[in-house]
């Protein structure tokens, strides 16, 4: 689905939310939470050729299938923090949109260490 597609899906799903903003402002959480579920799970529908694609990539970079590995699970963390704390922002919650933040932000942390202990080890093992 082209990117003018989703843009006017989310500015109609917005503007649809805001109908409901001053009698029902739960409707438009709801409606904003569905918009974005959806906008989500068309994104997703681009996965298969983004993976056939690292799949290409890991044919040229013998054994670096882990590193893609991680970093994919790096974005795929990131991706589904920012949109968590979206969601709880808009619902007026930013205290827990921020703590969803810094869970990502440290889980992006801890899942880098084995990474950058691998690195090390290269370094060291040409070095001595």
């Amino acid at each position: 689905m082209g990117i003018v597609k989703i843009g006017v899906l989310g500015i109609a799903g917005v503007m649809l939310a805001l109908q409901f903003k001053s009698n029902r402002p739960e409707y438009g959480l709801y409606l904003g939470a569905a918009v974005c579920l959806i906008i989500f799970t068309l994104s997703l529908s681009g996965l298969e050729t983004l993976l056939g694609r690292v799949r290409e990539l890991e044919n040229y970079l013998k054994g670096s299938g882990n590193y893609l590995g991680f970093l994919f699970k790096a974005v795929g963390i990131t991706y589904v923090c920012e949109f968590c704390a979206s969601i709880c922002k808009d619902a007026g919650y930013g205290a827990v949109a921020g703590q969803i933040e810094i869970f990502g932000k440290l889980s992006v942390l801890l899942m880098g260490i084995p990474v950058l202990t691998a690195v090390i080890e290269n370094i060291n093992a040409i070095a001595g």
